[in-house]
């Protein structure tokens, strides 16, 4: 089995998850003709989505499956796709600390030390990356705390 960063690190199986994801969620805007009530989506509502030919969605569904992301019902000739949370929980585990970590404050003891001694030039730029780098920061805390609101765990 393929390592869950490899098979996520694909543009095409984020944008399956995406779309899994999002006909998970009461508030998602994809429709469907094929859509189950239980969060389902077929294979060809999401190759309507995506745009790629059957085959090529089908292959990455199959990876997607081969890792624990998603999960299938077969009915009839008609195969229905769902995402599958808990391998997602475990990527969450591992990103969450590099999320939490405070850089705010480490920015602002570099700052002290790297002001003096700079020509305004040098100033003017190192207060732009200083800002793009707490912006960074701060949109960390808006992803981790989205993140946790949209995979808490039951019990």
């Amino acid at each position: 089995m393929a390592d869950i960063f490899t098979v996520v690190a694909d543009s095409a199986r984020r944008d399956i998850l995406r779309i899994l994801l999002e006909r998970a969620v009461p508030s998602g805007e994809i429709r469907g003709p094929s859509r189950d009530v239980r969060g389902e989506l077929s294979v060809s509502d999401i190759v309507g989505h995506l745009g790629l030919s059957q085959p090529t969605v089908s292959k990455h569904l199959k990876v997607l499956r081969e890792a624990g992301l998603v999960t299938v019902r077969e009915e009839g000739q008609h195969r229905f796709y769902r995402l599958e949370y808990s391998p997602l929980e475990e990527i969450e585990d591992w990103l969450i600390p590099f999320l939490s970590v405070d850089f705010d404050q480490a920015v602002k003891d570099v700052d002290l030390e790297a002001d003096a001694g700079l020509k305004d030039e040098q100033r003017a730029f190192a207060s732009a990356i200083g800002k793009a780098f707490a912006d960074a920061s701060q949109m960390s805390h808006v992803v981790k705390d989205a993140t946790a609101k949209k995979w808490r765990r039951n019990g």
